[in-house]
C-alpha cells in the first residue's frame, strides 16, 4: 500500500493511497493532479474522502465524480452536492483492505471530519494514518471559521490522543509559516529547533514536511501543547489582551494562542 501527497493549488496536498491497482483520494482540491497520477500509475479510483465543504477541499469532486464513477464519503453536517455518502462519528467505510473510522472534529467548520485508519499494517512503514483536512496541521491548527475556540480545543484533544505512530496527513503545506509562530511561542523548545530544521531542508530541496507524527506534533505544535506552563505562560505574557476571563482558563488560553496566531507576522 503506497501513500502519496499530491501538490494542488498553491500549498494543497490531495493524499492518494493505492495498492498498484485500486486508488482513494482525500480532499481533492482539483481533479487534474488525481486523474494525472491514475493514468501515470494506471490506477481505477475507487472512491474520495472528504473532510469538509471549503471548495479548496472538494473542487475536484464532480470532474473525479464524472470521469471515474469514484463513490464519494463527507460529513453529514455540511452541504456537500450529491451524490455523497454523508457518515458521521460512530460510522466507517472499509475501502482497499482498510477501515476508515470517522471522527467528528468541529472548529475550523461546523461539521469537520476526520478519517482515521487504526490499522496500517499493509503501510510501508507501518502506521495508522490521520485524514485531518484543516483541523490539525504540522505545528499549527485550522482558523476556527464555523466553530468555537471550545470545540476546535475538544478536537485537537481528541486527535492528539491517537497513537503516537499515527502519520498525521493534513491538506496544506503550512508547516514552515507554522513553526515560525510556534518558535516565538516555545523559542526554548529544542525539539522544535530540530524539527523546524528538518523541514526547512525537506523545503529547500522541493519535498513535502508531510506526513507528520502524532508524536512529533506532540513535542513542537502549540495547539496540541497549549496546556503546557511554558505555552500557557508566553499567552499569558504576549496575548494578554486576548484573555477574556469568561469562559474555562484552558479555552481562554486556547482562543487566545489563536488569536495571536491570526495577528502573527
Amino acid at each position: 500500500m503506497t501513500l502519496l501527497p499530491l501538490p494542488a493549488l498553491t500549498d494543497n496536498y490531495i493524499w492518494l493511497l493505492h495498492d498498484q491497482q485500486q486508488a482513494i483520494v482525500v480532499d481533492p482540491a482539483e481533479a487534474q493532479p488525481v486523474l494525472d497520477a491514475l493514468q501515470t500509475r494506471h490506477l481505477t479510483l475507487r472512491a474520495i474522502l472528504v473532510t469538509h465543504h471549503h471548495t479548496d477541499h472538494v473542487g475536484g469532486v464532480p470532474e473525479l465524480c464524472s470521469a471515474t464513477g469514484a463513490a464519494v464519503y463527507g460529513p453529514a453536517g455540511e452541504a456537500m452536492p450529491d451524490p455523497i455518502t454523508r457518515v458521521s462519528e460512530g460510522d466507517h467505510v472499509e475501502l482497499l483492505g482498510l477501515r476508515f473510522e470517522v471522527l467528528d472534529v468541529p472548529g475550523h467548520t461546523a461539521g469537520h471530519i476526520a478519517w482515521y485508519c487504526a490499522d496500517g499494517a499493509a503501510l510501508e512503514p507501518p502506521s495508522p494514518l490521520l485524514f485531518c483536512g484543516d483541523t490539525l496541521f504540522s505545528g499549527g491548527c485550522g482558523r476556527i471559521f464555523e466553530g468555537t475556540p471550545a470545540q476546535m480545543l475538544a478536537s485537537l484533544d481528541k486527535l492528539g490522543r491517537l497513537p503516537d505512530a499515527t502519520r498525521v496527513c493534513c491538506a496544506h503545506e503550512y508547516t514552515l509559516s507554522n513553526l515560525r509562530f510556534a518558535r516565538a511561542v516555545e523559542p526554548d523548545n529544542e525539539a522544535l529547533r530540530e524539527h523546524n530544521q528538518r523541514c526547512e531542508a525537506l523545503r529547500a530541496q522541493g519535498q513535502p514536511t508531510l506526513p507528520s507524527t502524532l508524536a512529533q506534533e506532540r513535542a513542537i505544535n502549540p495547539f496540541l501543547r497549549s496546556r503546557h506552563p511554558d505555552v500557557v505562560q508566553a499567552v499569558a505574557r504576549t496575548a494578554a489582551h486576548a484573555l477574556t476571563g469568561l469562559g474555562p482558563a484552558e479555552v481562554d488560553t486556547f482562543a487566545a494562542l489563536r488569536q495571536w496566531k491570526n495577528e502573527f507576522r
